[in-house]
């Protein structure tokens, strides 16, 4: 079963095979099914096969040190035999697909139905139709050429149809067509270090060939299977492939197999690609779950109403690059509790719809009874059955009104709204760096009550410089002059730097004349590099003589150790290792310093404490980063054990000490000052020095000093957040986070700790919203956990990226501030189109209602309700969510979880506004005629010509809802509501384009509009009506909201819906019904849900059975993982989610709380 699915699978890839298999050593099938294997097998096979792997690179005709040559042709013919490092999405949704979604909507189907029927009336001209017994209202002065118009109505009602649909079908399309704009930016982005032709080149994922020599390191997300060459200390965690979170140590002899899709988790090193694209480990699982997707679909369908873009196109998915890290990622987005604001938003949705259904049955059945009753009751018609068709279209225009009140009183404009608001703030986000991975972090941002902050990079410039040093027993405030250090200790110290770190690190001479020399690799190893220069020393012609290769061990720097340590072999056979790191961590390792003659002498520990007070603490409270230098000679035999690391890393000799200068980026204190005056607090965690974390927190302005705050280090957190037993409280945490400002050594964990505690804490009565930054992979749990995770886009790990929700491009900290704006402002542009959505809505429904009740006829008709529910919803959602910010929306506080989205401000507006309206449009009703002196239009006839009365209130009602959009543009009770109206062309365009079109309309829209042309004056009435809502607008901003206190807010989440998912498991099935209930066609986020779910669940089978024969043979504890999981009593996609997102880099008990 297994060989048949693969050869099917793979056939398509192999045509070329045959003939181009011979020009390299090995076809592709061999090299796919050697990646097949792990761990001993892997290597026995190697050596049955081909001996090493320098023979695998030989028959790959590229070389381990000198990589590919890189020619055009020779790349060209790789990518035809082995295929490209793509992964190829999945088709977009065509046009008519989405128009045939658009269709689905039910209340556009009822209208349908009842516009046919009409039509079919309409044609069908019965026996009895002239028989005076009939209805009374049928004997109408009617001429005969508006009988013959009566199906102009249903005509007319479908050409609506069609109208919204299209415009519908257009907005999911350009929606979807930014997506895949922002997918392949981000695609493009992705860039993995080469070897090709001996120069170390950056290249784009997708340009990866098989044969590449490939540079991985610390951080990285493999793009590619391949095996390992050499390099040190390599450590991977494969989780996303077997679901093991132990990492797996990688090493030529033992397990040489790199594959894609898994992370570097620690370590450095050289890899030959074998396979790439949907040959590689990730293709695989890729291509299966387009196949299985395909089964699985189809079954699915009638389950699967809501979905629209796949899941491919859910997330901006790095086609060609470790997918199922992504499906993880997206299994635990949703993991997330629903964006708080399409909690809201869903809720009141089905409200209001339900509110609608009730009012339109009651119409129906009012305005039926009313008909029975006056015909067959009070008039004593009996029912003749040549009568029944007159009766039937009666009974189906009563039953169009009714569908009219439904489709006006259901605001599908609502997830459009949000949808607008939302792909229009990203994409003017992306001007201000920030790209957004998922478009609801753009709106938690707005909510947002807590920043965590790394200090690297974000609120410095990560750009390090040595400015002071201690070496040779003297403290130098400013580098020395290079003649004033001892020779021997010059050269151990640049041997020292040179040697001890990653030989990528470089310092490149400037792009531009008068510029800073470019640094390259690790900021804090280009600044000691630089000091090397600056003491006019060359570290290159070090490392040429002492190249990578030849390094005997390397440990590399991990957040544990907190140090690197790099051992080379001596010409005496002997060893010596040089160490640098965090100097407190490195000096209670050093027994000896090299005094002023480079001569070593014993260095006891109080002479340890008076350097840290003497030297260390000063240089800290400059807001330097101090690190020591340090080596160690050890003899040739017996060779020490280097597993032994606690033995070796110890006895150190102490070279010098530097103070690394970082400094703080010009624009932060005020983009801080900008958090703290909205209401925001930042937090700096940082695993510096607390002193010297203390220093630039205080140049940043997050303390000020004689403030009341707490400085903490990591261990005194961890002392005082746990119990005896070590465990966690929430209840201690409570009492430090509201003080905390700056926690400095922390680790990864006390990171993802803290966020959890702020989360998770009841202490404020709001909850809380944190944001968090980071940029290594050991940053990926906490930006997990946060509601907002920012990743650095150019010093951040591929990991880290993976873990987030918004990439800052330029890595700085006041592009967070503006991503609190344009939250704060899609926050604001929902709230003012629900201000504005609602008004129309309750009077259009009340209009509808009571006229059908008192004259047995809707005085707004079916075709005019859709055109106001079109460009009130469609066009005014474009309009009113397309608002810029300004900088007045960092005066206010955060909203919070808990604020309604409706304040009882906007309930006073859409109240206020509502009894204007009615009072008018009632008026006009019952005593329009008299006033303009023309013929009433209540009780006419079936088939009437329309009237000018009618018309005029139709006219009047639209200009209302025209000046009313304008009222609605602020929400927060400002009296100027033109303030900044020229900023927002899209909303003047779309203001005149409504007035245009409506002239056009009532003019000339004749019988399909029910509307009869209007004279100048009585326009200029209709338009003064609409003017006086703008005065109207300020009577009601001078009423006092304190003082009405009996309106309701609406739109508010509850308590319980705030608790997770997971722990809701009953509520799940409820959530998904009510999003049912919306407008299925519009909402981006509910869409990939589904899909997700049966691709984490093909994924699931295919690792828990053995029916995929070494596709991906697997361990068999996962077998037994799934095997638990199924078990689990919630709904099995809740549990599988669980299961496929444990947060990578914890131990399993704390995956479990994560």
């Amino acid at each position: 079963m297994g060989d048949m699915t693969n050869s099917d699978f793979y056939s398509k890839n192999q045509r070329n095979e045959s003939s181009h298999g011979g020009e390299f050593g090995c076809t592709m099938e061999e090299l796919r099914s050697l990646m097949e294997l792990r761990g001993t097998e892997a290597v026995v096979k190697i050596k049955e096969t081909y001996g090493d792997t320098d023979t695998i690179c030989r028959r790959l005709k590229t070389s381990p040190v000198e990589g590919l040559p890189g020619t055009a042709p020779d790349l060209e013919k790789r990518k035809q035999i082995f295929g490209q490092n793509f992964i190829p999405p999945k088709k977009p949704k065509t046009f008519l697909q989405l128009v045939w979604e658009a269709l689905q909507d039910v209340t556009l189907i009822i209208l349908e139905i009842a516009a046919i029927i009409s039509l079919g009336l309409s044609f069908y001209h019965p026996p009895g139709e002239n028989n005076e017994g009939c209805a009374t209202a049928q004997a109408g002065a009617e001429d005969e050429g508006e009988a013959e118009a009566g199906w102009i109505e249903g005509a007319a009602i479908l050409l609506s149809v069609i109208c919204v649909v299209l415009v519908t079908a257009f907005n999911d399309w350009s929606k979807e067509k930014q997506f895949r704009g922002l997918q392949s930016r981000i695609e493009q982005e992705q860039k993995f270090t080469v070897v090709r032709a001996g120069q170390v080149v950056q290249i784009p994922v997708a340009e990866i060939v098989v044969g590449d020599i490939a540079q991985v390191k610390y951080g990285d997300l493999l793009p590619a299977d391949g095996l390992f060459i050499q390099g040190n200390d390599l450590k991977i965690d494969e989780s996303s492939l077997t679901g093991e979170s132990d990492q797996v140590r990688k090493s030529v002899d033992k397990d040489p197999m790199l594959l894609s899709g898994t992370h570097v988790m620690e370590g450095s090193g050289r890899m030959v690609v074998t396979a790439v694209g949907v040959n590689s480990q990730t293709g695989i699982i890729f291509t299966l779950l387009g196949a299985g997707g395909e089964e699985e679909e189809k079954k699915d369908k009638k389950a699967k109403q809501q979905d629209g873009a796949a899941a491919m196109e859910m997330q901006p998915l790095k086609s060609a690059e470790g997918g199922d890290t992504d499906d993880k990622k997206k299994a635990s987005m949703h993991k997330k509790e629903k964006s708080v604001l399409q909690g809201k938003l869903t809720k009141l949705a089905v409200q209001i719809g339900k509110a609608g259904l009730v009012m339109s049955a009651i119409t129906v059945i009012i305005l039926v009874l009313y008909f029975t009753v006056d015909t067959f009751v009070v008039n004593q018609k009996p029912w003749l059955p040549e009568c029944t068709p007159v009766y039937v279209q009666y009974f189906v225009k009563f039953f169009i009104i009714g569908v009219t009140v439904l489709v006006v009183a259901v605001p599908e404009g609502l997830p459009l709204a949000v949808t607008i608001s939302l792909a229009y703030s990203v994409k003017k986000m992306m001007k201000d760096n920030n790209l957004v991975r998922h478009l609801d972090a753009c709106e938690t941002m707005g909510n947002a009550t807590a920043i965590c902050s790394d200090k690297t990079g974000t609120l410095t410039t990560n750009r390090m410089t040595v400015v002071q040093v201690y070496v040779g027993d003297v403290h130098y405030k400013e580098v020395p002059d290079p003649s004033s250090i001892n020779a021997k200790t010059m050269e151990l110290l640049v041997s020292a730097i040179a040697i001890n770190s990653a030989y990528t690190t470089k310092i490149l001479p400037p792009e531009k004349e008068g510029a800073l020399p470019k640094q390259v690799g690790n900021k804090t190893e280009c600044g000691l590099l630089g000091f090397v220069l600056d003491l006019k020393q060359d570290y290159e012609s070090v490392r040429s003589q002492m190249p990578e290769e030849k390094l005997y061990k390397v440990y590399t720097f991990n957040s544990v150790r907190k140090s690197m340590s790099t051992v080379i072999k001596l010409p005496d056979e002997s060893f010596r290792m040089y160490s640098k790191g965090a100097s407190e961590i490195v000096l209670k390792k050093c027994c000896k310093i090299l005094n002023g003659a480079g001569e070593p002498r014993v260095f006891r520990p109080r002479d340890r404490d008076e350097m840290v007070k003497k030297v260390i603490e000063p240089m800290a409270c400059d807001g330097l980063r101090t690190i020591c230098v340090a080596y160690r000679d050890l003899p040739g035999s017996p060779e020490p054990d280097w597993d032994n690391e606690n033995d070796i890393l110890n006895d150190l000799t102490c070279i010098c000490v530097v103070g690394i200068e970082d400094p703080v980026r010009p624009e932060v204190p005020e983009a801080i000052r900008k958090c703290q005056r909205a209401g925001i607090t930042v937090r700096m965690v940082t695993g510096d020095n607390i002193n010297t974390a203390r220093a630039i927190a205080i140049k940043c302005g997050i303390i000020h000093p004689g403030e009341d705050f707490l400085c903490l280090e990591g261990k005194e957190f961890n002392r005082r957040i746990r119990n005896e037993k070590g465990e966690i409280e929430q209840e201690r945490i409570d009492k430090i986070w509201p003080k905390l400002r700056v926690l400095a050594r922390s680790s990864p964990t006390d990171k993802h700790t803290l966020v959890k505690g702020i989360i998770d804490s009841t202490h404020t009565e709001q909850r809380q919203v944190v944001a968090v930054t980071g940029d290594g992979t050991n940053d990926g749990p906490a930006l997990k956990k946060a509601d907002v995770g920012f990743a650095m886009g150019i010093a951040g790990t591929d990991v880290a990226k993976e873990a987030s929700d918004i990439i800052l491009t330029d890595d700085n900290f006041s592009s967070i501030v503006k991503a609190v704006m344009w939250g704060r402002n899609v926050y604001d542009s929902i709230s003012k189109f629900l201000q504005f959505q609602l008004t129309v809505n309750v009077v259009a429904v009340i209009v509808a209602f009571t006229g059908a009740c008192i004259t047995q006829d809707s005085p707004l008709k079916a075709v005019q309700m859709l055109w106001v529910n079109l460009i009130m919803d469609t066009f005014a959602s474009l309009a009113l969510a397309t608002e810029p910010p300004t900088e007045s929306l960092l005066l206010r506080k955060p909203y919070g979880r808990n604020k309604p989205l409706i304040s009882r401000t906007m309930m006073k507006n859409i109240l206020g506004h509502a009894v204007y309206q009615l009072t008018l449009i009632f008026t006009l009703l019952f005593v329009g005629e008299k006033m303009f002196q023309i013929d009433s239009g209540r009780n006419a006839p079936l088939h009437s010509p329309p009237s000018e009365h009618y018309t005029i209130i139709f006219n009047t009602f639209v200009m209302m809802q025209l000046f009313n959009e304008i009222n609605a543009r602020k929400i927060h009770g400002e009296r100027n509501v033109f303030d900044g109206i020229f900023r927002n062309p899209i909303f003047c365009t779309i203001v005149l384009g409504t007035f245009t079109i409506q002239i056009v309309i009532v003019q000339f829209g004749g019988k399909p509009f029910s509307c009869s042309p209007l004279q100048l004056d009585q326009w200029l009435w209709c338009i003064f009506i609409g003017l006086g809502e703008l005065v109207w607008g300020q009577v009601i901003a001078t009423i006092p909201t304190s003082r009405l206190k009996f309106l309701k807010e609406a739109g508010r989440l509850t308590q319980k819906e705030e608790i997770p998912e997971e722990e809701l498991n009953e509520d799940v099935e409820e959530i998904d019904h009510a999003e049912r209930e919306l407008r299925r066609g519009q909402i981006l986020w509910f869409r990939g849900l589904n899909r997700i779910q049966t691709q984490i669940e093909v994924v699931n089978t295919f690792k828990s059975g053995a029916s995929f024969q070494g596709a991906l043979r697997r361990q068999s504890s996962v077998t037994s993982q799934s095997q638990d999981v199924a078990n689990l009593s919630s709904p099995s996609r809740v549990s599988l989610s669980n299961a496929l997102s444990s947060p990578t880099s914890l131990p399993p008990a704390a995956a479990g709380q994560g």
